[in-house]
């Protein structure tokens, strides 16, 4: 199981000698988040996650060439149209990359799907923490299936991402995907116990990463890099204390 510590702001790179798998950096103003600053520099085998609402494609791409964006994260209303243009830019990139690296014996457009491309999209989806009162659809996903690499599930509140509240993981038993996705929404250590029972039924499948950030957290943005250690470790060891 994967981890990824997002709302990096202060201290990023005290964190990434943890070696997460993923490092999250928010570019949404509004968000206590928002990283304006220096990516910690070198991340080998860690990837850069760039968190975006609902933000023109050209400041993502912007972003993605300013701070070498590994993986685009979509917690706004993206539609799927807007996913796949952006796609279809991602892998005239990749192309473009690929002819400096091989020469111009490569110069043919991918032909295939979104594994050409070197920069992976994850869209989320926000499930209520009533999920009976507001129970999640998810037939909404099938539009999206084609034109993104990971789903990430986290709990609505009134602004995108940050209510620090969990939601009813039974409610992926209905999961209609064999897409991975990011399970993410107000997980700290004092959910260990019962990630420990979800990673046993068969709705955590196709889980492919746990998402933390504001239960790690000194203040907004300032991580906890002691607890993380400790949560890292469980995560490798199946969550057994």
């Amino acid at each position: 199981m994967k981890l990824k510590v997002c709302g990096m702001k202060y201290n990023p790179g005290e964190v990434a000698t943890l070696r997460p798998d993923y490092l999250g950096f928010i570019f949404w103003a509004p968000s206590s988040r928002f990283f304006e600053g220096e990516m910690p520099q070198p991340l080998k085998g860690i990837k850069k996650v760039g968190v975006f609402v609902d933000a023109p494609i050209d400041e993502v791409f912007e972003k993605i060439k300013n701070h070498g964006v590994d993986t685009v994260q979509l917690h706004g209303n993206e539609s799927a149209r807007y996913c796949k243009d952006l796609m279809t830019r991602l892998l005239v990139i990749s192309t473009k990359r690929g002819k400096s690296k091989r020469g111009p014996q490569s110069l043919e457009y991918p032909q295939s799907s979104r594994n050409n491309k070197a920069v992976e999209i994850i869209k989320v989806f926000s499930i209520h923490p009533d999920s009976y009162a507001d129970k999640f659809d998810f037939s909404v996903l099938k539009e999206y299936e084609e034109v993104c690499d990971y789903f990430l599930f986290d709990t609505k509140g009134k602004l995108p991402g940050g209510t620090g509240l969990t939601f009813d993981w039974s409610v992926l038993k209905d999961y209609p995907s064999t897409k991975p996705y990011f399970l993410s929404g107000g997980i700290g250590l004092e959910e260990v116990d019962s990630l420990k029972e979800f990673m046993a039924r068969p709705e955590s499948k196709y889980c492919h990463a746990i998402d933390v950030n504001s239960r790690f957290e000194v203040k907004p943005g300032l991580k906890d890099v002691e607890r993380i250690k400790e949560f890292k470790k469980l995560l490798e060891n199946g969550l057994s204390r």
